[in-house]
C-alpha cells in the first residue's frame, strides 16, 4: 500500500508515496556503494564543506522545512523550527570537528615500531528511524557517518513519508553527491534483505523494543554492527532540598514537549514526601494551562498526537492503569477538537503490581510517585526495564550528581532540562538499547579502527612463533 501523510490536526490526507521496489533498493545500494568507494580517495575537508552547506541551506529554508513536520506529525511549529535549527547545529558540529576525530591515534606500546590506530569508513549504513523527530533522528546518524565516509540508506516510519523524502531531497539539493542518502519506503521483509546485503556495513535504529529486537536479530545473523536507541521510562527525581521554583517550571515542560512523544521525556516523577504536595499542585496547574489547537498557530501550546492509533494506544494504557488502582489526579477527558488530541493527564497511587509501573506511555501522561527517602527514590528509578535518561533536582548540585551516578541509565541531567546537543553522547542501557549517537562516540559507531604497527625492520631477538617475547619485569 502507498504511504500516506495524514495531518493529525485536520485528519486530512495530504500526500501519498509509493513503496520501494526491489529494483529501487538495488539501484540505491549500487549508487551508495559506488559513492563509498569514491569518497575513500577524497579528503575529508570536501565533506566538511558540504555539511556546512547543508546547515546553511536548512537555516535559510527553516520555516518551509518545519512546516512539513508540523503538517505531517503534528508538532508545534515552534518545536519544528527548533528541530531544524538543531539539525543545522549537528551538521556544523561534525563539519568542524569530524576531521580531527578521524585523525590517527598514536599508541604507546612495547611492540617493535610505531603503533597507530587509523579511522576508516566501512561502507553503507542503514538507518531505521521513527516519526517523533522526523529530521533530527536522521541527522544525528547522517552527519557523523557522512563525515566518516559512510553513505546512508534510510528506512523511516510509515506515517512520515513526506518528512523523510523532504530530508533526503534537501541533502542532495544542498550539495551532497548522489548516493549520500537514499530514502526508501521499505517493508519489513525488504529491510531484512537489505541488512543481509554485503554492501551494508552498519545498522542504526531508533524505535520500539520490538522493532529493535527484530532488526538486531537480523544484524546479528549477518554479523553486522548495530546501534539501538529504544524506549525510555525516564525518572524525574525531586529531592527534599530542591529549588521548587526551578522544578515546577521545568517538570511540566519535560513531560509535554512534543506532546509527550519523546523517548527521553520525563515519564515518572519521583518526589520526596516533604515537597510532594507542592509538586503535584503545580504540575496540575501547569498541565491545565496548556492550549490545544492548530499546531501552525504560535498561540497553541498543546499539539495533537501523531496518529489516531497512537492516541488510542495511550488511552488503553491509561484505562488499564486506572482499572489496576491508579488515581487520575488530573485529565483523562476528551478534548472537543477534530484532531488527535489527548488531554494532559496525571496518574498517582500507582502500586507495584500496576502495569503502568513498567509501561512506557508515549504521550502527555505523567506518573507521580511519593517516596520517603533518597534511597527509595533511587530504587524506584532503577525499577524499570529501561535505562535511557533521567533528571535529578537537588539543592546541592554535587549531591545531585552523586545521586545521578546511581541511576542505571545512559544519561542523567542534574538541576536542568535534558538537552540534545551534537557534542553530547546519546544512548542508553538495558532495554533502552546499546551504542551511542552524536559526539565522537557517535562518529566512531561505524568506523574501522585499524591498527597499523610500523617498524624499520623486525626485531628477531624478541620474536618467536609470531609472538613477541616480553620481559615480565617490564609488565
Amino acid at each position: 500500500m502507498p504511504r500516506q501523510t495524514v495531518n493529525p490536526y485536520t485528519n486530512e490526507v495530504l500526500k501519498t508515496f509509493a513503496d520501494a521496489t526491489d529494483v529501487d533498493i538495488q539501484q540505491a545500494l549500487e549508487t551508495a556503494d559506488g559513492l563509498y568507494h569514491e569518497m575513500k580517495s577524497k579528503p575529508i575537508s570536501t565533506r566538511a564543506t558540504i555539511l556546512h552547506g547543508i546547515a546553511k541551506y536548512m537555516r535559510y529554508n527553516k520555516y518551509d522545512l518545519a512546516k512539513v513536520m508540523t503538517l505531517e506529525m503534528g508538532k508545534l511549529i515552534s518545536e519544528s523550527e527548533g528541530e531544524v535549527e538543531l539539525c543545522a547545529d549537528i551538521a556544523d558540529y561534525f563539519a568542524d570537528h569530524g576531521a580531527e576525530m578521524m585523525e590517527p591515534t598514536l599508541l604507546h606500546t612495547r611492540a617493535n615500531g610505531e603503533a597507530k590506530v587509523y579511522k576508516q569508513s566501512t561502507g553503507v549504513v542503514l538507518a531505521v528511524e521513527p516519526w517523533n523527530f522526523p529530521y533530527y533522528q536522521i541527522m544525528r546518524v547522517f552527519a557523523p557517518n557522512f563525515m566518516a565516509g559512510n553513505p546512508m540508506i534510510l528506512r523511516d516510519a510509515a506515517n512520515i513519508p513526506w518528512s523523510a523524502q523532504t530530508f533526503a531531497d534537501m541533502i542532495i539539493q544542498a550539495g551532497a553527491p548522489q548516493g549520500s542518502i537514499a530514502n526508501l519506503f521499505m517493508s519489513y521483509d525488504q529491510v531484512a534483505d537489505i541488512i543481509a546485503d554485503p554492501r551494508i556495513q552498519g545498522i542504526a535504529l531508533t524505535g520500539s523494543e520490538r522493532g529493535g529486537a527484530s532488526v538486531a536479530k537480523e544484524a546479528g545473523q549477518n554479523l553486522k554492527k548495530s546501534t539501538m536507541e529504544l524506549g525510555g521510562q525516564d525518572a524525574f527525581i525531586v529531592l527534599d532540598d530542591a529549588n521548587m521554583d526551578d522544578v515546577n517550571n521545568i517538570a511540566w515542560r519535560a513531560r509535554l514537549y512534543n506532546a509527550g512523544q519523546v523517548c527521553t521525556s520525563s515519564k515518572r516523577f519521583i518526589v520526596m514526601d516533604s515537597v510532594y504536595d507542592e509538586f503535584l499542585e503545580n504540575l496540575i496547574k501547569n498541565f491545565a494551562s496548556v492550549q490545544p489547537g492548530d499546531p501552525m498557530d504560535n498561540a497553541t501550546t498543546l499539539a495533537p498526537m501523531n496518529t489516531k492509533k497512537a492516541k488510542e494506544k495511550l488511552q488503553k494504557q491509561v484505562d488499564e492503569a486506572v482499572a489496576a488502582g491508579a488515581t487520575v489526579a488530573y485529565g483523562n477527558k476528551p478534548i472537543d477538537l477534530p484532531g488527535q488530541f489527548f488531554m494532559p493527564t496525571i496518574l498517582i497511587d500507582i502500586a507495584a503490581d500496576n502495569p503502568a509501573m513498567h509501561t512506557e506511555m508515549f504521550g502527555p501522561v505523567a506518573q507521580v510517585y511519593r517516596v520517603h527517602s533518597e534511597q527509595d527514590a533511587i530504587d524506584l528509578a532503577n525499577n524499570s526495564q529501561y535505562g535511557l535518561g533521567g533528571i535529578v533536582f537537588s539543592g546541592d548540585p554535587l549531591h545531585g550528581e552523586k545521586v545521578a551516578t546511581q541511576i542505571n541509565t545512559g544519561m542523567v541531567y542534574v538541576n536542568t532540562f535534558m538537552t540534545s546537543l551534537p557534542e553530547l553522547p546519546f544512548g542508553g542501557v538495558k532495554n533502552s538499547g546499546y551504542g551511542r549517537e552524536m559526539s565522537e562516540l557517535g562518529l566512531m559507531a561505524f568506523v574501522n579502527e585499524q591498527l597499523v604497527v610500523t617498524a624499520d625492520r623486525p626485531d628477531m631477538n624478541n620474536v618467536t612463533g609470531g609472538l613477541v617475547k616480553l620481559d615480565p619485569t617490564n609488565d
